[in-house]
């Protein structure tokens, strides 16, 4: 493995890490949702989380915008691009796909969780946020350093689709 090689698969293992521990964590201090017998109910409570998780995303893509607007580079067809904004403008693409794969998976989640699990919604958008700002700022810093963030969101969608799979089977 070389040193880009290293440094990415260091940085993927810690956000993984922190994003189990974070949700778990979280999980275990929030208290159980009251009124979240329905599925519907459930359903409903992660729409408006799902809000949340979108918020990240909609800040990206402002600044995309304002960039392009106050620059050269407010017609894109001249390719005149600051690095931050080539930046910006992969970790917007990025962010929407998982943001696509969040959505998806925590309303899934949402009907087939047991009704005290519901704090479960809230700690996994909390991470999911955190996450989203520090691939932002990692990417910003170093594109290597992208990474932990990455990861955390990713694994994190993977393990709500593989327990909402596993929930709906069994």
């Amino acid at each position: 493995m070389n040193n880009s090689q290293k440094t990415v698969a260091i940085g993927a293992a810690s956000g993984v890490v922190l994003m189990a521990l974070s949700v778990w964590g979280l999980s275990s201090l929030i208290q159980p949702i009251a009124g979240m017998e329905e599925p519907l109910a459930r359903i409903m409570f992660a729409l408006g989380l799902n809000v949340v998780a979108a918020l990240p995303l909609f800040v990206m893509i402002a600044t995309v915008g304002n960039s392009r607007f106050l620059s050269d580079a407010i017609d894109p067809l001249k390719h005149k691009e600051s690095k931050e904004m080539e930046v910006d403008g992969h970790v917007v693409d990025n962010t929407l796909q998982q943001n696509f794969v969040f959505f998806v998976g925590t309303l899934a989640l949402a009907s087939v969780i047991p009704p005290a699990c519901t704090k479960v919604l809230i700690a996994v958008t909390i991470v999911f946020v955190v996450a989203r700002l520090a691939f932002w700022l990692g990417y910003r810093i170093n594109p290597l350093y992208r990474a932990p963030g990455m990861s955390a969101t990713a694994y994190m969608n993977l393990g709500i689709l593989l327990t909402t799979l596993y929930l709906f089977l069994f």
